[in-house]
């Protein structure tokens, strides 16, 4: 058993992509590691680069965009995250995107942190873009269909230090506070796989956004504590993939329509449950309207 399995998913970020590999190879401690970057056919010599460049680094390149989540489950897999014997399994994996660049010292106190508190099934660093600002979505509440009106009418930008209107991203809280929260962000998410046996792999349902959120929230259906820990802090460009993929906005509604009719639509009444659709709709457009019309057949099949 090896102790951490780290996952990028890659797409045309090619020079961010050996950044951030060159700051996970500075990592300092005594663990053991192994990296897999998936590569969803990116058009920028990003697979030459890592083969040249990285030959330690495990590869798989697409030949097409099979989207976020289908691509981690591939990386993961591929490090063992599947029914292969005990000693060649990781205690815990990554999920890292390309666009971050760790300090030298994360891996070893994440890895720490995780050992010393062996009910947290996931934890996430506090996050900060170029300009030294707080990632907001580094530690997050499920969007509940209350929570995510809030942030929809715009009243958790007004009240950013409001516990009522402003738990999406948790805006009241210190950035620097330890804190268990619902979700952390994929950008950086370490998850112990005990926890991945217990409730399964990315939902490939999500295409981009949401299967983070998801994966938090059924880590913590079971029993796992999630932590925002502010001990460590990571560098993230953000969107540096998602704004060359024109799906990417549409895709960010749709997965909260997912989301939606996963986690809550059973228990939301009925005139809130059309609220939610028709803003839904209204902020995704046509293809979104399609998927609103569909209803909860867009769940269909199950893919965890």
């Amino acid at each position: 058993m090896f102790d951490l399995a780290i996952v990028i998913v890659n797409y045309s970020v090619r020079d961010l992509l050996r950044r951030c590999l060159k700051s996970i190879y500075a990592s300092r401690g005594e663990f053991k590691m192994a990296v897999c970057v998936v590569d969803n056919d990116s058009t920028d010599d990003s697979v030459n680069m890592v083969q040249n460049d990285f030959p330690q680094v495990k590869l798989i390149a697409n030949k097409q965009n099979v989207g976020y989540p289908a691509a981690n489950n591939q990386g993961l897999c591929h490090l063992g995250v599947d029914n292969r014997p005990t000693e060649e399994r990781p205690r815990y994996c990554l999920l890292l995107n390309p666009d971050t660049e760790v300090p030298p010292d994360a891996f070893m106190k994440m890895i720490a942190y995780l050992d010393q508190n062996p009910m947290v099934g996931v934890v996430g660093p506090k996050l900060v873009t170029p300009d030294g600002k707080l990632d907001l979505a580094c530690r997050r509440s499920f969007p509940t269909p209350d929570i995510a009106m809030y942030r929809m009418l715009g009243l958790s930008r007004v009240f950013p230090n409001s516990r009522r209107f402003s738990r999406y991203n948790m805006t009241y809280l210190d950035e620097d506070e330890l804190a268990g929260v619902d979700s952390v962000v994929g950008a950086f998410m370490m998850v112990r796989t005990e926890a991945i046996d217990q409730v399964g792999l990315l939902d490939e349902r999500f295409w981009m956004y949401g299967e983070d959120l998801d994966w938090a929230k059924r880590i913590k259906d079971a029993g796992w504590q999630i932590m925002y820990n502010p001990e460590v802090t990571v560098l993230h460009v953000k969107r540096a993939s998602s704004r060359q993929n024109k799906r990417a906005e549409v895709e960010f509604y749709r997965a909260m329509l997912i989301f939606y009719y996963k986690h809550y639509q059973a228990h939301t009444p009925r005139l809130l449950h059309w609220a939610i659709l028709l803003g839904l709709a209204l902020k995704g457009g046509r293809p979104v309207l399609a998927d609103v019309a569909a209803g909860d057949r867009i769940l269909q099949p199950e893919l965890q």
